[in-house]
């Protein structure tokens, strides 16, 4: 126990916990992306993917155990590494030079606290029906749950936003964690961050489908 208080203690620990939730955040996107995609098939397909995850029972919520704690490590990481970070330079920089940094990079404090902020709002609005924007929420018809919520305006562009800073923090915290976790060499040309950005911009795209095809009456 020790070591590994030792470990998590370290900027390095705090790195690699960050790299593998990481990690284990962006698989679980993918297959949720793929997924959602199924919306464009119709309501049968859709509803009986919805119907065979529930179907799986204890492994869905290992499943969700896991991904919440994955997220609980992953910001409390983040904001401590962040504390550490100010503590070591009280005094910010007299000049700040942005040529090595990213939109991406630039955008993960603000992207996560607003992702912070949608996790919860989406499990109530899709998964257990406690907000209803649409006034109507059925356990059973997720394809009339999505198609009712994302013909709101104010739903789909509220997505549509958030998508947009996950896709930026995918794509910087994808190829970033492969160098925390060490799995790529340095290069001038890293093939992680290609990799990265072909992952972020699936996810993004998906995603963002989604409500605007419901919104544009693509999905019906």
């Amino acid at each position: 126990m020790g070591r590994v208080r030792s470990f998590y203690g370290s900027s390095v620990g705090k790195k690699t916990i960050m790299g593998i939730t990481g990690v284990i955040g962006v698989l679980f996107v993918i297959g949720h992306a793929a997924g959602n995609l199924l919306v464009f098939r119709g309501s049968e397909a859709m509803n009986a993917y919805a119907h065979f995850l529930k179907s799986t029972g204890e492994l869905l919520w290992i499943v969700r155990i896991t991904l919440i704690a994955a997220v609980i490590l992953h910001i409390v990481a983040a904001v401590q590494l962040t504390a550490r970070s100010r503590t070591a330079r009280p005094v910010g920089y007299a000049k700040r030079d942005p040529q090595a940094s990213t939109i991406a990079s630039r955008s993960m404090r603000i992207g996560g606290f607003l992702l912070l902020i949608f996790i919860p709002l989406h499990i109530m609005h899709f998964t257990t029906g406690t907000l209803q924007p649409a006034g109507v929420f059925s356990p059973v018809d997720v394809y009339g749950n999505v198609v009712s919520s994302f013909r709101i305006w104010w739903v789909t562009a509220f997505y549509v936003v958030v998508m947009a800073f996950l896709g930026l923090h995918l794509f910087h915290g994808a190829w970033s964690s492969a160098k925390s976790l060490g799995v790529a060499p340095p290069s001038p040309r890293p093939l992680k961050k290609k990799v990265a950005l072909l992952v972020a911009a699936f996810i993004w795209i998906a995603f963002t489908a989604v409500p605007l095809g419901v919104y544009a009456g693509i999905v019906k």
